[in-house]
């Protein structure tokens, strides 16, 4: 199974930022679509940003224009660069395969907090 290590998460300001990475192991990275997560306290889970071996791009309308996702297949790593954060973004963050029978890690705790 596929290893993943969440970091960058923290505490920040209403309009800061934070570039969340996730370093990947034990799998054939570069031919995954990595996803990033987040779930807010009382919530599900919900997709909030694709990108595809090939460098496609999706993200959920409630964070687009607003948080980019990247990968680095050398470094085996998937980031989220996200700017003009809000309250409302505020939740632990994961990354993830779209792997059958795939595992959450412990994830990064992102707080937007004025």
């Amino acid at each position: 199974q596929v290893q993943l290590v969440e970091s960058g998460g923290g505490l920040v300001q209403p309009g800061g930022s934070l570039r969340l990475s996730c370093a990947a192991s034990g799998g054939i990275f570069s031919l995954y679509v990595m996803g990033w997560y987040r779930q807010a306290p009382g919530k599900q889970r919900e997709l909030v940003a694709r990108i595809t071996s090939a460098g496609t791009t999706t993200y959920v309308e409630s964070v687009k224009g607003r948080f980019t996702i990247s990968r680095d297949n050398a470094k085996n790593t998937v980031y989220l660069q996200m700017n003009s954060l809000k309250p409302e973004d505020t939740a632990v963050y994961y990354c993830n395969t779209e792997l059958v029978g795939r595992k959450w890690g412990q994830g990064t705790q992102v707080t937007v907090s004025s």
